[in-house]
């Protein structure tokens, strides 16, 4: 299963889920867990394609917010940290995304589990922004339909405090849903994000 949240609001006995097969000798199985269906939606859980989600929404314009970077960079270094992008041109912008698959009543939430390394993340935005770089803390909500986005207080309260300190220190916040079918998961649109 390539998340390694609790998906306690997804995974119950009986749900429809989508599996991708890897008929490989070197796996321990041969099946991936990468789609969920709850309420008529497929819900993506795969925490590894949020990175390729925004890197490629980012080179065709989609995220309007942070366009017109000659050069993206993936897994760069800065700091103590590793930001999952680096966008190069007349400035450098790191983005560091996180992968949404937390709903209820049609809002989305992030964390699903307590984050010590999301906090670390932030703090070196946070860092790179006093440094002069710009910083943009980008949640990829990979659920259909949602309304909004919030970080879980509930869940991470120090997390949540983070992105407060972070969106005061100049990091820019923003949230953008997907489309979610078997066939294809893309980034669509730009949600509220509400702190």
């Amino acid at each position: 299963m390539p998340n390694t949240g609790r998906l306690r609001e997804l995974l119950h006995p009986g749900i429809e889920v989508m599996l991708s097969y890897h008929p490989q000798g070197h796996r321990k199985t041969q099946y991936e867990l990468r789609m969920v269906r709850k309420g008529g939606h497929w819900i993506s859980i795969d925490s590894q394609l949020p990175n390729a989600l925004a890197a490629e929404a980012i080179s065709k314009g989609i995220i309007k917010e942070i366009k017109g970077y000659p050069t993206l960079k993936r897994e760069v270094f800065y700091g103590n940290s590793r930001f999952d992008l680096q966008l190069l041109g007349e400035e450098t912008c790191f983005v560091e995304v996180k992968g949404v698959t937390l709903e209820k009543d049609g809002w989305s939430y992030f964390p699903d589990a307590p984050t010590e390394r999301g906090r670390k993340h932030i703090e070196e935005l946070i860092e790179a922004v006093k440094n002069g770089y710009r910083g943009v803390l980008l949640f990829v909500i990979q659920i259909e339909g949602i309304k909004g986005f919030s970080p879980n207080t509930e869940m991470d309260f120090e997390f949540a405090q983070k992105v407060r300190q972070a969106f005061d220190a100049g990091v820019e916040i923003l949230a953008y849903s997907c489309e979610v079918t078997p066939q294809e998961v893309k980034i669509v649109g730009k949600v509220p994000v509400k702190l």
